[in-house]
C-alpha cells in the first residue's frame, strides 16, 4: 500500500440510495457506477446526518455532528474554528483541488481556498452565486449562446418531448462542465509527483430537472413507479413540524404534478448523465497510471423525496432523504463487496485517515470503517444505530419562502424546531421537542406509512431509542466539554 494514496472525492448532490443500479434499481442505467460498486466496498446502509446540503456536506469534512459543527442552516457561515478534511490533506503534503460545489459560506473562491483547496474550479449551481462560477466564465468563452441561462428549458418541443429538456447542448451544461474540469485537473495533478486530493462535486440530480439531449429522452418509454399520494387528511396526523415543512407551499399546493412522470424520468437521466461522467474520470485515472494508488470514494450529500410523503426535495428523515449511496475502492488493500453495517457520513473522515496513516482529530466525532473493509486498524466498532439531525421545517428566506428562525418563537410557528432522528437495523424514532414524533418499524414497513409513535405496544421502544438520543447527544462532544487533566 502507498505510503500517502491519492483520494479521488466524487459527490453527487441530493441522489437517492435506491438511484444506482448496483443497489437494486432495475431501470436506471448506471453502469459506471455499477462497476465501480462491483470493484468497491458498496454500502448498502450508510446515512447522511443531516438531510440538507451545507449540514451535511460539513459534517462529511469534519467528522461531526451537525449540533456541534453548528452549521445548521444553508447559505450561513462556518464557526472559523472548523477544520475541513482538505485543510488537514494540505497540512500533511497533499496538493488539493476542488471542481464543482462546495456550498460555503461565503460562496467565494477565497473562501473555498481558506477551507484547504489550493485550486478552486468553484461552481455551486445556484444563480445567485453565478458571479462566482468558474463554469459561468467557462460558458461565456466557449458557448456561442452563452447568454442562455444553464437552467433555461428548451422551446418549441412536440408532442411527446420532455418538459424538462435543456436549452443547453450536452457539452455545455455544468454536468459536463464538472466532468470535464475534473478530468483536466486530475491531468495536472497526477503529473506533479505529489499525493493529490481531488473533490469533484457535481450539483446534479438536484432540482431543477432540466436534462439535456439525448439524457432528457433516455427514459421515455419506461414507467417509472411513482410513490403512493398523500392527502392533507393524512399530512394532518403527522407531527406539527413535519406537517408545516410538507405544506409550506400551502394546502392547495401542487404536490403532485401531472407531469411527475417526467419529473422522474428527467432526475433518472441526469443520473446518468453523470454516471457518464463518472466513468469518463475513471478512465482519465487509469490512464494516469495511479489507479493502483488513489482511493476512489463516491457518495451523495443526501436523497430526494420526489414527492414521496407529499414532500417535494428534501429536508425530512424519511430514507429517500437520508438514505445515500456510498462506494470505496482502494485496489489491493480494500475488499469489494457489499457491507450490511450501518455506516454515517461522520465516518468517512476517520477512515480516510485511517488508510492514509494519519491519526484522526481529537474532536472527531466518527468511527472508521476502514478495519470492516481492509486489514487496516483494527478491531472494528460496529454501530448499533445511526443518527440524524436537521432544523423542521427548514429556515428558507426566500422567493415564497419565510421561514426565519426568531428566538422565542422558533421557526413557522414551532417553537424548538431543531428535531433529532435515531435509526437502527429495525426501529426508526423521529424526535420533535414539544411534538411527539415518529416510530416506524422498517423491517415490516420499509416506506415508513405507519406511525407507531402512540401506539400503546411500542411504548416500551419508544423510551429506549429515546434514551438512546439522549445518550447520544450528551456523550458527542465530552472531547470539547472536558478537559484532560488540571493544568497545575
Amino acid at each position: 500500500m502507498p505510503d500517502k494514496p491519492n483520494i479521488l472525492f466524487i459527490m453527487t448532490d441530493q441522489q437517492r440510495y435506491d438511484c444506482v443500479g448496483a443497489n437494486g434499481n432495475a431501470p436506471i442505467r448506471t453502469p459506471h457506477l455499477d462497476a465501480l460498486a462491483g470493484d468497491s466496498a458498496n454500502f448498502r446502509n450508510a446515512f447522511a446526518q443531516a438531510p440538507v446540503c451545507v449540514p451535511s456536506r460539513v459534517t462529511t469534512f469534519t467528522g461531526r455532528y451537525p449540533h456541534s459543527h453548528r452549521n445548521r442552516v444553508n447559505n450561513t457561515p462556518l464557526k472559523s474554528d472548523e477544520v475541513l478534511l482538505p485543510q488537514y490533506l494540505r497540512e500533511s503534503g497533499y496538493r488539493t483541488a476542488v471542481v464543482g460545489k462546495v456550498h460555503l459560506y461565503p460562496p467565494t473562491p477565497e473562501r473555498v481556498e481558506e477551507a484547504g483547496f489550493d485550486t478552486v474550479f468553484l461552481h455551486d449551481g445556484l444563480p445567485k452565486n453565478d458571479p462566482y462560477s468558474a463554469y459561468v466564465e467557462w460558458r461565456k468563452a466557449n458557448d456561442p449562446n452563452g447568454q442562455v441561462h444553464y437552467k433555461a428549458l428548451a422551446e418549441n418541443l412536440s408532442a411527446g418531448d420532455n418538459p424538462y429538456r435543456s436549452a443547453l447542448p450536452e457539452e455545455f451544461t455544468e454536468t459536463a462542465w464538472v466532468g470535464m474540469q475534473t478530468r483536466k485537473t486530475l491531468c495536472e495533478l497526477a503529473s506533479q509527483g505529489r499525493p493529490f486530493f481531488l473533490f469533484s462535486s457535481f450539483f446534479k440530480p438536484h432540482e431543477p430537472f432540466e436534462v439535456p439531449a439525448p439524457f432528457d429522452s433516455m427514459y421515455n418509454d419506461v414507467e417509472i413507479p411513482l410513490p403512493r399520494r398523500v392527502g392533507e387528511e393524512e399530512i394532518r396526523l403527522l407531527p406539527k413540524p413535519l406537517q408545516i415543512l410538507t405544506l409550506r407551499d400551502g394546502p392547495n399546493r401542487d404536490a403532485y404534478p401531472q407531469d411527475l412522470q417526467w419529473i422522474y424520468r428527467s432526475y433518472y437521466g441526469t443520473v446518468t448523465h453523470i454516471d457518464r461522467e463518472v466513468g469518463r474520470i475513471l478512465e482519465t485515472l487509469e490512464e494516469t497510471g495511479l489507479a493502483g494508488e488513489t482511493i476512489v470514494l463516491f457518495m451523495s450529500d443526501h436523497g430526494d423525496q420526489l414527492c414521496e410523503h407529499g414532500i417535494k426535495g428534501k429536508n425530512a428523515f424519511f430514507e429517500a432523504s437520508v438514505h445515500v449511496p456510498l462506494m470505496l475502492r482502494f485496489p489491493k488493500v480494500v475488499r469489494a463487496g457489499n457491507y450490511e453495517e450501518l455506516v454515517e457520513a461522520t465516518d468517512i473522515l476517520p477512515t480516510l485517515f485511517g488508510f492514509l496513516g494519519m491519526e484522526e482529530p481529537y474532536h472527531c466525532q466518527g468511527r472508521s470503517f476502514a478495519p470492516l473493509i481492509s486489514d487496516i486498524g483494527g478491531p472494528y466498532q460496529e454501530r448499533d444505530a445511526v443518527f440524524c439531525e436537521n432544523i423542521i421545517p427548514e429556515v428558507i428566506t426566500e422567493g415564497n419562502w419565510k421561514f426565519p428562525f426568531e428566538k422565542g418563537k422558533g421557526v413557522g410557528g414551532i417553537l424548538h424546531p431543531d428535531a433529532k432522528m435515531v435509526r437502527t437495523r429495525k426501529w426508526k424514532l423521529n424526535y420533535y421537542p414539544g411534538h411527539g414524533g415518529e416510530l416506524y418499524d422498517l423491517e415490516k414497513d420499509p416506506t415508513e406509512n405507519r406511525n407507531l409513535f402512540h401506539e400503546s405496544e411500542c411504548a416500551g421502544i419508544v423510551q429506549e431509542l429515546e434514551k438512546k438520543l439522549l445518550d447520544w447527544m450528551i456523550a458527542t462532544d465530552e472531547t470539547e466539554q472536558i478537559a484532560e487533566k488540571w493544568l497545575f
